[in-house]
C-alpha cells in the first residue's frame, strides 16, 4: 500500500501530526520534496517535537524513514535535528534512516544567495524563509549541485566544489558586491557535517523498489500544500519543488510506482506564512484572536501566520489537484471560542463573484466573500466520536464535507497524538 500525506492549503495544516498517528499502520515513512524551510510539529508521549528536515515517522521505533531524491539537505541543520532528537531518547541510526545519494545539498552559498536576494528585492520579496531553497533548487535544474552521493567519493568531491563555484562567484561577487566563496571553506564545511552522514546514504531507490516487492506499507510525506507547489500553486510566492502527490513516487526514488490513496490533510480554518495572496485573510482584532487560539507561529521560523476563516474556494482547488481520496481535519478545536464562524465562500474579481480558484493576476485582485455559520462555544478536546461532538461542530464538518466533495475521514481535535476523532 501507498499512501501520500499531503497539504491542501498554503502549508502549516497539521501534516507532521498525522502522519506521526497514521504512521505506526506503516513500515516506511518517506520525505519526497523541500527541505528545512518549514517544520512539521508533532506532540506525542514522548515530548513535542519540530521537525524540518527529518520524516515524522522517526518518532517510532517500528518505522524506517527515507529522505528521498527530491529533497535539498542542508547537512548542517540536519546534524543539529539529529543530535536534538537523539538528546530526547529518539534513536536514529542507517537501520531507520535512509538518505538518498541523488539528493542535492543546500550549500552555505545558497543561504547567502537566498538572503541577498530578499535583501535586494525590498519590498517585493517572495517572503522567503532565507534558508536557500530556491537557489539549491534552482542549482539542481542547471545541473551545479553538489549530491548525497557526493560525500562517498572525497576524491573528486573538491573538484566539484572548485568548479562550481568559479560560476557561483560570478554572481556572489560582480552581481552582488559580496566577498567571493572560498574552496577551502565549502570543504571544510562539507566535512564537518558530511563525515558522519556517510552511513546514512544509499540508494533508497533500490531500497524502496524491494520494500514494495515484499509487501511493505509505505507512506509519502509533503511539505508545505497545494497553493505553494512551483506549478500549482500561487506563483512566483511559492516554494521552488513540487508538493503534489502525484510527485510523491519521483521524489521518493521510486517514480515506476502508483499510489493507492491520497490523503489531504486540511485545517478547519486557515493559514499562510510568508508573501502573497491570502483572500480569506482576517485583520485586526479578528484575525488577532485567531492566530493566538491556533498558536499559528511557524515550525520554521517563528513567523506569526497570516490566518482567515476557511477557504472553500482555495481549499476545493487544493483537493483537485492533490487527487485526494480522503481528508483529515484538523484543529476544529481552536474554533471553539467562536460564537460565529467566518467562513470564505467566494471570490469577488472586478465585480464579478466566482467560486473557481483564479490565478495569476487575477488572484491578486481577489475579495473575499464571507458568510457566518454557528459555533459551538464549549471544549470539544475529550470527543473520541463523531456523535460526541455538539451538534453545530458535526454541521461545521458536513458542511466542508459536502463542499469539498471527499469524505472526511479523522477529526484532530487536539495537539496530542491520541486526540482526534476517526469517522
Amino acid at each position: 500500500m501507498l499512501t501520500a500525506i499531503v497539504g491542501i492549503n498554503w502549508g502549516d495544516e497539521g501534516k507532521g501530526r498525522m502522519v506521526d498517528l497514521l504512521s505506526s499502520d506503516y513500515d516506511i515513512v518517506i520525505r519526497y520534496q523541500g527541505g528545512n524551510n518549514a517544520g512539521h510539529t508533532v506532540v506525542n508521549e514522548k515530548g513535542k517535537f519540530i521537525l524540518n528536515l527529518l520524516p515524522s515517522g522517526i518518532l517510532r521505533e517500528t518505522t524506517v524513514n527515507v529522505m528521498g531524491n527530491g529533497m535539498v539537505i542542508d547537512i548542517e541543520h540536519l546534524t543539529k535535528e539529529v543530535r536534538s532528537l537523539t538528546e530526547k531518547g529518539i534513536k536514529i541510526s542507517p537501520a531507520n534512516l535512509k538518505i538518498s545519494d541523488k539528493a542535492i545539498i543546500c550549500m552555505p552559498y545558497h543561504k547567502l544567495l537566498d538572503c541577498l536576494e530578499e535583501d535586494r528585492l525590498g519590498d517585493a520579496k517572495y517572503g522567503s524563509t532565507r534558508r536557500g531553497i530556491a537557489p539549491v533548487y534552482s542549482d539542481k535544474y542547471m545541473k551545479k549541485g553538489i549530491r548525497m552521493g557526493d560525500l562517498l567519493m572525497p576524491d573528486t568531491l573538491e573538484t566539484k566544489v572548485r568548479n562550481i563555484l568559479e560560476w557561483k562567484n560570478l554572481t556572489i561577487s560582480n552581481g552582488y558586491g559580496h566577498d567571493p566563496i572560498k574552496t577551502e571553506d565549502m570543504m571544510e564545511w562539507l566535512t564537518q557535517y558530511g563525515e558522519w552522514l556517510r552511513p546514512y546514504i544509499c540508494d533508497v531507490g533500490e531500497y524502496l523498489y524491494d520494500a514494495n516487492q515484499k509487501g511493505k506499507k509505505i507512506m509519502f510525506e509533503a511539505q508545505l500544500g497545494a497553493l505553494r507547489d512551483i506549478d500549482f500553486g500561487i506563483y512566483p510566492y511559492t516554494s521552488s519543488s513540487s508538493v503534489i502527490a502525484a510527485y510523491a513516487p519521483i521524489g521518493a526514488g521510486v517514480p515506476g510506482l502508483r499510489l493507492d490513496s491520497s490523503i489531504g490533510i486540511i485545517k478547519a480554518y486557515s493559514s499562510c506564512v510568508g508573501e502573497g495572496p491570502f483572500t480569506c485573510e482576517l485583520f485586526g482584532e479578528k484575525g488577532d484572536e485567531l492566530r493566538e487560539a491556533g498558536g499559528e507561529y511557524g515550525a520554521a521560523t517563528g513567523r506569526p501566520r497570516r490566518v482567515g476563516g476557511f477557504d472553500v474556494v482555495a481549499s476545493r482547488y487544493g483537493v483537485r489537484v492533490q487527487g485526494t481520496t480522503e481528508l483529515a481535519l484538523t484543529k476544529l478545536d481552536v474554533l471553539s471560542y467562536l460564537k460565529k464562524i467566518p467562513v470564505c465562500v467566494a471570490y469577488e474579481i472586478d465585480g464579478e463573484t466566482t467560486t473557481v480558484f483564479p490565478t495569476g493576476d487575477r488572484l491578486m485582485r481577489a475579495k473575499p466573500v464571507y458568510t457566518e455559520m454557528d459555533g459551538w462555544m464549549c471544549d470539544i478536546s475529550g470527543c473520541r466520536s463523531f456523535s460526541e461532538l455538539p451538534e453545530k461542530a458535526q454541521e461545521y464538518i458536513k458542511y466542508i464535507e459536502k463542499e469539498m466533495k471527499c469524505p472526511i475521514r479523522y477529526i484532530s481535535v487536539g495537539a496530542e497524538r491520541e486526540a482526534y476523532i476517526k469517522m
